[in-house]
């Protein structure tokens, strides 16, 4: 059910409003206010999908609650107003109005202008879905937090480093630190809990995905930069780590705000 706040100075109107089918249209009444200053209360503190306000009402009017409220509280208004308030009331777009509905109310227009407010809500919500999806795949960690104090286990998350986009294998570590493979290989394992290669995929794939959330490189040119020469081999274990290609990941981490 959608959520509706009612915003009417004359008690009998706002009454009748109130108690309109409201169920038949797929939404319920959650608050009502009488003048402006007690709709910004009611729609900050209730967070309702659809406003219905009358244009002129004491305290404070329809344009201003709309106003201080439509930066800061994501709904769809619909404006209530007669005649002579009409072009006033035409002003009110830039804050998100998508009907505007002339006293006395006709049950068929306001019919239409929900239908319409439901379609706008829903899409802002897909947005704002999609927009929390962006933020939790932009906040993916593969990689510890703590990282022990082993100095040669140390030493050799440095060399990564320092050298992740280049052809890197354990032999460079061993050659680098001057031990043995089988020794290097054992000291991570048990302080990681992870393969020297498998940590460097990891890395490597951090690193793509923060080029990816900074924009401006091409799927190959992050390929590259990360240190994955096959683009092929890339797609295939960015997928891996983190479920999706680093396509589909560009694509999803790059919606923005005011495409609500």
């Amino acid at each position: 059910m959608y959520r509706v706040m009612i915003a009417e100075d004359e008690d009998i109107i706002r009454k009748g409003l109130v108690y309109l089918p409201w169920a038949d249209l797929g939404c319920t009444v959650v608050g009502e206010a009488c003048n402006g200053v007690e709709g910004v209360d009611q729609i900050r503190r209730l967070h309702p999908d659809i406003v219905l306000v009358d244009i002129n009402m004491p305290v404070l009017d329809g344009l201003g609650m709309l106003k201080e409220t439509y930066n800061e509280c994501i709904y769809s208004a619909i404006v209530l107003s007669g005649y002579s308030e009409f072009e006033y009331a035409r002003a009110a777009i830039q804050y998100g109005v998508i009907g505007y509905l002339l006293k006395p109310l006709k049950m068929a227009e306001l019919r239409e202008a929900v239908k319409e407010a439901k379609e706008q809500c829903q899409i802002r919500h897909n947005w704002r879905d999609r927009l929390r999806e962006s933020e939790d795949l932009k906040q993916t960690k593969l990689l510890p937090e703590n990282y022990g104090e082993d100095k040669i286990v140390l030493a050799m998350l440095q060399y990564i480093r320092e050298h992740y986009k280049e052809k890197l294998t354990m032999q460079d570590v061993t050659a680098a630190l001057n031990y043995s493979e089988t020794f290097l290989n054992k000291r991570f394992k048990k302080q990681m809990g992870t393969t020297f290669n498998e940590y460097l995929n990891r890395f490597r794939i951090q690193k793509a995905m923060e080029l990816l959330n900074a924009g401006g490189l091409s799927v190959s040119d992050v390929s590259w930069e990360c240190g994955i020469r096959d683009y092929k081999y890339f797609n295939v274990v960015f997928r891996k780590y983190v479920g999706c290609s680093p396509k589909e990941y560009a694509a999803r981490v790059s919606i923005k705000e005011q495409g609500m």
